[in-house]
């Protein structure tokens, strides 16, 4: 086999390789002995087929094989010779389209290579911690909102009309076009006028019953309605009101602490200043960040691959052209071209990325399984009732995995990164916190 260097431009590189025929021949001559005791054959006994007649009948299948291998083989030795790390998946190709049985094969193997990382002391980084506590202003916030969630609805008195944020208990059976479909009835239906929960138009036209009133609720179902047969289609809505009730706000008192699992009120204030207390450290924590890629990327410098900067300037693109067109659900869009602004987002990104990875290849950082498997717990339960399936549907898919190991990855080397630099603390309020992250956001 001969490798010859065809490209070497920054981190492009290109290598010219000839398989020979004999060495074809001879990796094929070897697999054929190693299966010759397995085969068995009409007329012949297990392992004593003839070789001439295997090549016969496995030839050319095992031919593919083995210039499969030896490219590969070929490919393998060459990144472990050199050192190189391709960016992405070499492109491999064979150059003598006319090859036939006894040529050699001549492939052209081209790719971009990752740059060398340069050392960073990580000493010399100087970061601001930012530190808020939860006052009684914000603890008392959190309990008045709790109390709202945790209302109570009492009849209004006889006669009186339903309000909008009142409850009403109703009965009800939706028909189209004459006839009552699946799904489109129920009784003694608590429904809160003014949450949206049905249909738009619904529940205007329920503002100002009364109990024991029969009313005709004419709607029509959204056009993008996930029941496909009734999607677009006029309805209505026979209802017959059984009660109008009024909230009220829940008291804040040891009873309501107990309703949300605590011992007393004492234990829910408590409760509610460390959960508080945990959102201001995570927004701390992605400030923090912030100015620490920030530092990273004034501090290091080195060549990016073209393809991986062209790719992500256009999927940066793509993926804003979405934010600012959220009617196109589809991807079958023109394409869109990425600016000069996206293209240096994208370099930022490849670096600090190519930067990060180094840095947690180096410190030998790894992502546990449990931590895999607690990540993916996590996002299961935004799909209540089909956790199982999406558990599964991640361990079947790697390409997904990679996507969710790749921010759990990406912290370990931040908290690595923080341990060794020179931090300070800062006390601050939650609202100089919140203009802190707001400023992240515009920034973005």
């Amino acid at each position: 086999m001969q490798v010859t260097e065809t490209l070497n431009e920054g981190l492009k590189r290109g290598y010219a390789i000839t398989v020979s025929a004999d060495e074809l021949s001879a990796k094929v001559n070897e697999k054929l002995a190693e299966a010759q005791p397995e085969v068995e054959m009409k007329g012949f006994r297990k392992g004593k087929v003839p070789m001439p007649l295997l090549k016969k009948q496995f030839g050319q299948r095992l031919l593919g094989e083995a210039m499969q291998e030896t490219i590969d083989g070929a490919m393998n030795q060459h990144f472990e010779d050199s050192g190189d790390r391709p960016a992405a998946q070499p492109e491999v190709k064979m150059t003598n389209e006319d090859w036939k049985e006894g040529d050699d094969v001549n492939v052209e193997m081209s790719y971009e290579a990752l740059p060398t990382i340069p050392e960073v002391d990580l000493s010399v980084i100087k970061l601001e911690k930012l530190v808020a506590k939860a006052d009684d202003a914000s603890v008392t916030e959190a309990l008045e909102n709790l109390a709202e969630t945790a209302q109570n609805f009492e009849d209004r008195e006889e006669g009186a009309a339903a309000e909008d944020g009142d409850q009403i208990v109703i009965d009800f059976v939706g028909k189209v076009d004459g006839e009552a479909f699946e799904g489109g009835s129920a009784e003694d239906y608590p429904l809160t006028l003014g949450s949206n929960s049905f249909i738009p138009g619904f529940e205007e036209q329920l503002v100002g019953v009364k109990a024991g009133d029969e009313k005709a609720v004419e709607v029509s179902f959204p056009e993008d309605y996930q029941a496909e047969h009734l999607a677009g289609k006029a309805a209505i809505f026979d209802c017959t009101v059984k009660s109008v009730k009024a909230s009220q706000a829940a008291v804040i008192d040891d009873e309501l602490a107990k309703r949300f699992g605590a011992d007393d009120l004492a234990a829910l204030k408590t409760q509610i200043a460390e959960r508080l207390e945990a959102e201001y450290a995570g927004a701390a924590r992605a400030v923090m960040k912030r100015g620490l890629l920030d530092q990273l990327d004034n501090v290091v410098s080195f060549e990016l691959p073209p393809s991986l900067v062209d790719a992500e300037a256009k999927q940066i693109a793509h993926q804003l052209w979405h934010e600012e067109n959220p009617e196109v659900e589809g991807h079958d869009h023109d394409p869109v071209e990425p600016t000069e602004e996206h293209n240096k987002l994208a370099e930022r990104r490849v670096r600090l990325g190519l930067l990060l990875a180094e840095l947690g290849q180096k410190a030998e950082i790894q992502v546990t399984d449990a931590e895999m498997t607690q990540a993916i717990m996590n996002q299961a339960r935004q799909y209540p009732g089909q956790e199982r399936q999406f558990f599964e549907f991640i361990q079947q898919n790697q390409q997904m995995q990679q996507q969710m190991r790749a921010p759990i990855f990406e912290d370990k080397v931040v908290d690595h990164i923080v341990e060794q630099a020179d931090v300070t603390e800062k006390e601050i309020s939650k609202d100089e916190l919140q203009k802190a992250v707001e400023a992240l956001e515009e920034d973005e």
